[in-house]
């Protein structure tokens, strides 16, 4: 999982330059003219780069709900075929989409990368499947709490690699407006970047090849356990039979989507605000990464027992309604990290108290049903929120994505004030 999610997350900090390119080079032809010519073009000195956002914003909605519609997939074929036959399935998948990036000179066939990585994507869902199938209900917490290092760490060092591979200009680096044409016009500008992402993703596939052991004895495939997950949105947000299930899912769901366009938008509110390179989108990243491993690998386990998940959802809510405003009103770069520093540690206390809500809800012949359909809503709202704040950047300007998600932050924050208090938990 952590070379996986480092492959995955080289790509963060290369978007605003990336799309750049595209419109520099493929403006007035091709799949980038026409994406011009349906959406309307943007006006004022920032246009190229409002343009570029949303096609950022769209590309990234259309991976997550790939995600989230293939998801439930591959989970689906692991539980009847095995976690490893579908773990080689997907990273293989992976590792094609990295190849096609890396030969991706033009727009079109970087949209056919992102899109196959989206389909093949499930392979996260399959190894967290792995890691409960590996432990025991004695220390799943424990399992479970490596996933979420995986993650966080793949977060910092990814972007981080993506920030400095992005230096090597294989295939004659990115173009803007007026420059010279690519050295090699059939690789993408960013080649170096993806070739590091392909590596990673070979070797991952290799090692799981080799060395990894299937989890799931052939006498439990034949249980075929399902989640009860769906795909149908309306279904996700129905009457739970738990008390505080339903409402903490609409506050996951909500957060999520104003944190996750949040997180999508940032690189192109700093490239165009302060003129970052993905080199320093990089930083931006492995900030975050530091932060977010910082609290939940050190300050979670300590205080959950004091206040509560409850209070702590609360607080991280709290949080992030302040370091929303400075990112987007304060054009300083110092406000920048100070707010990203407040969603950082917001969204650290929160991620983990709002999982473990849900769980402590329901029982424990339930897990299964209702945390698959808490992550399904998840996978939806990342789904939605890149689109969305990306599109009122285009029509409005970097500030107000950021005042509408600190206004959206409310409602999270409210439903977490009124939550019930957990009935197996003795804190508040």
């Amino acid at each position: 999982m952590f070379l996986d999610l480092v492959g995955f997350s080289v790509i963060f900090p290369l978007f605003p330059a990336m799309l750049r390119h595209y419109l520099a080079t493929e403006g007035s032809g091709g799949l980038f003219a026409e994406l011009i010519r349906v959406l309307g073009t943007a006006s004022g000195s920032d246009a190229d780069m409002r343009l570029a956002v949303l096609f950022g914003g769209l590309l990234g909605s259309a991976y997550s709900f790939l995600q989230f519609l293939f998801a439930p997939v591959w989970g689906g074929l692991s539980d009847r075929l095995g976690r490893r036959p579908v773990l080689l399935i997907t990273l293989g998948g992976m590792t094609a989409s990295y190849l096609l990036w890396f030969f991706s000179g033009n727009f079109v066939l970087f949209v056919g990368s992102r899109l196959l990585a989206g389909v093949m994507s499930g392979n996260i869902s399959v190894a967290t499947a792995a890691m409960a199938d590996a432990t025991t209900a004695a220390n799943r917490s424990k399992g479970m709490g490596l996933v979420g290092a995986a993650f966080g760490l793949g977060f910092i060092l990814g972007p981080a690699l993506g920030g400095v591979l992005s230096m090597a200009k294989i295939g004659g680096g990115p173009v803007t407006a007026g420059d010279p044409a690519p050295a090699v016009s059939w690789l993408n500008p960013f080649a170096a970047v993806a070739a590091g992402a392909f590596l990673l993703s070979f070797s991952n596939w290799i090692w799981v090849a080799l060395k990894f052991a299937e989890t799931l004895a052939p006498e439990d495939r034949s249980k075929g356990r399902r989640e009860g997950r769906t795909i149908n949105p309306l279904q996700l947000f129905g009457r739970q039979e738990f008390p505080g299930v339903r409402r903490t899912n609409i506050l996951w769901f909500v957060y999520l989507l104003g944190f996750s366009g949040m997180e999508f938008s940032l690189t192109f509110l700093a490239a165009d605000r302060f003129g970052y390179t993905p080199r320093q989108n990089a930083y931006l990243f492995v900030f975050s990464g530091l932060i977010l491993v910082f609290v939940q690998g050190g300050m979670i386990r300590r205080l959950a027992p004091l206040y509560g998940e409850r209070m702590l959802a609360v607080t991280g809510l709290a949080l992030i309604v302040p370091g929303f405003l400075l990112i987007g009103l304060v054009p300083r770069q110092g406000s920048l990290y100070l707010g990203l520093a407040l969603v950082s540690v917001g969204s650290a206390l929160l991620t983990p108290s709002a999982t473990a809500l849900v769980s402590l809800y329901a029982t424990a012949d339930r897990q299964g049903s209702v945390l698959g359909v808490f992550r399904s809503l998840g996978a939806l709202a990342r789904a939605l929120g890149p689109i969305g704040t990306c599109f009122i950047y285009w029509r409005l300007g970097s500030s107000f994505p950021y005042l509408a998600g600190s206004v959206l932050m409310l409602l999270p924050l409210a439903l977490a004030a009124g939550l019930p208090r957990p009935a197996r938990h003795d804190g508040a």
